[in-house]
């Protein structure tokens, strides 16, 4: 007598979402779509959208009127969809050796999309992304197209990123300053520039706040360790260890968040340095209870509970630096 074949195994919890978001721990689809949106991980789209807010706050002009509006719209479309999308999806093809061992229900190591139609939506999201931000030179009135120079700069970036040779996310460093440069000082300035001026000044503020996104970026590396250790990639767990690798993402994250509480004093900004204190508190708190525990288990718990208070903590250091002359220099018209 033949035996039942046995039905498979539920999936987990809140996996369909994980999947639509590009999470870990997702379940797979056969829905092209789908699987085109959990390449570019939508859940990563967050906080570059949020870094043109920003941007559009320091900048001290903008105005909540229509066109003002649309364009910050247009804007985060071209930082957070397109661009990041761009990103996510070439960092999937050129890690799918990796993702084979780590995450193997990801798109392109399980097959469930072919490397040509991967390629195609590369070239589609880096070329939409570009001509978003051609056009909001265009709107901008900008004699230098300083939005199109910023995303291909950013592009660049995350190719040389992901891409042999360089593959900068093969230094633990170099890597994930790149990525928390890219969070938030890119979208950030795009944001400024947009509607106000990018000065050097803040131009290198938020190059310093990026580095608190080192730390960020190091929380993203302690579900590919064994992936990252298997290929001799040095992302920081792999070089110093899981648990000293969790005391310096702690360490980056709390220490130029500290740094920009005494900026916004010097500048004389010193409720907006109150309350960024009080909103870098729970953080520590959610890294004793998470991060420091244990961060192979409870990246996502702790990045859901922290990143909140570390995104409006950005956003209160944005709206102080749109109020200070010192800092946001000559604005433009």
């Amino acid at each position: 007598m033949t035996e039942p074949t046995p039905s498979p195994a539920p999936a987990p919890k809140g996996s369909a979402a994980r999947q639509i978001l590009g999470m870990k721990g997702a379940s797979t689809t056969t829905n092209i779509w789908k699987i085109r949106l959990q390449l570019m991980k939508p859940v990563t789209w967050i906080p570059l959208i949020w870094g043109v807010l920003c941007g559009a706050a320091a900048s001290g002009h903008f105005q909540w009127r229509p066109q003002e509006v649309l364009a910050s719209l247009a804007c985060m479309l071209m930082s957070g969809p397109l661009l990041a999308g761009y990103t996510q999806t070439l960092n999937d093809f050129y890690d799918r050796d990796i993702d084979a061992i780590n995450e193997p229900y990801r798109p392109i190591p399980s097959g469930a999309i072919p490397l040509a139609q991967v390629k195609l939506q590369i070239i589609v999201l880096l070329l939409a992304g570009l001509a978003v931000a051609y056009g909001l030179d265009r709107w901008a009135g900008h004699t230098t197209p300083v939005l199109l120079l910023l995303a291909l700069g950013g592009s660049f970036v995350s190719y040389i990123y992901s891409a042999p040779p360089l593959k900068l996310k093969q230094n633990g460093w170099l890597g994930n300053y790149a990525l928390g440069a890219s969070y938030i000082a890119l979208p950030w300035w795009a944001g400024q520039a947009l509607f106000g001026r990018l000065t050097w000044t803040t131009a290198l503020l938020t190059l310093a706040y990026s580095l608190a996104g080192l730390g960020i970026a190091v929380v993203n590396d302690f579900k590919s360790v064994e992936g990252d250790q298997a290929l001799g990639l040095q992302s920081l767990p792999v070089a110093f260890g899981i648990k000293r690798a969790s005391w310096i993402s702690a360490a980056m994250i709390d220490l130029f968040q500290l740094a920009m509480v005494v900026v916004l004093i010097a500048i004389g900004q010193n409720r907006s340095a109150v309350i960024l204190v009080l909103l870098i508190i729970p953080q520590i708190t959610f890294q004793d209870i998470w991060l420091l525990r244990d961060p192979v288990a409870f990246d996502v718990k702790y990045q859901a509970s922290a990143q909140p208070f570390l995104v409006l903590g950005m956003l209160v250091t944005a709206l102080a630096i749109g109020h200070s002359s010192l800092i946001a220099g000559t604005l433009a018209p």
